[in-house]
């Protein structure tokens, strides 16, 4: 059994993201116009090179782990055996039924997404369900 691996773009603790975010952006645009002048000509290109990697390892987070879900307030992102995952807004779920380890998510347009989750450890399962719940208004059965 696998677990999943969540990561909630609302909590408090994430705030350092956006400065590393914004450091990593900053020095990608000095390493390419020379804003700082260095006494050392290489200097800059290690600085980008680092501002490269700071954004890269923060633009792919979800491909490091095989199943991965990412919520905030506005919708969810889970991504189950599959390479880009489904991307859903809270508002658009009418509801949520887990069938034989299914989970199937009716949209108000009348979709039904469907996610495998018979290799999920029960209690990633749970709080898989407990997150849309929460963040929805959708009638669970």
């Amino acid at each position: 059994m696998k677990r999943i691996h969540f990561g909630n773009l609302n909590k408090k603790g994430r705030l350092i993201l956006l400065p590393l975010i914004l450091i990593g952006l900053f020095l990608i645009i000095n390493g390419a116009f020379d804003f700082i002048e260095f006494t050392n000509p290489k200097m800059n290109k290690y600085l980008n090179a680092i501002g490269y990697l700071l954004v890269f390892g923060f633009s792919t987070q979800m491909f490091w782990y095989q199943n991965y879900v990412q919520w905030n307030k506005r919708g969810i992102l889970i991504r189950i055996k599959s390479f880009f995952g489904k991307n859903i807004k809270f508002k658009e779920i009418k509801s949520t039924e887990l069938n034989d380890k299914k989970l199937i998510i009716t949209e108000t347009y009348g979709n039904k997404i469907e996610i495998d989750l018979s290799h999920i450890i029960e209690s990633d399962i749970e709080k898989l369900i407990n997150i849309i719940n929460k963040n929805t208004i959708a009638v669970y059965n």
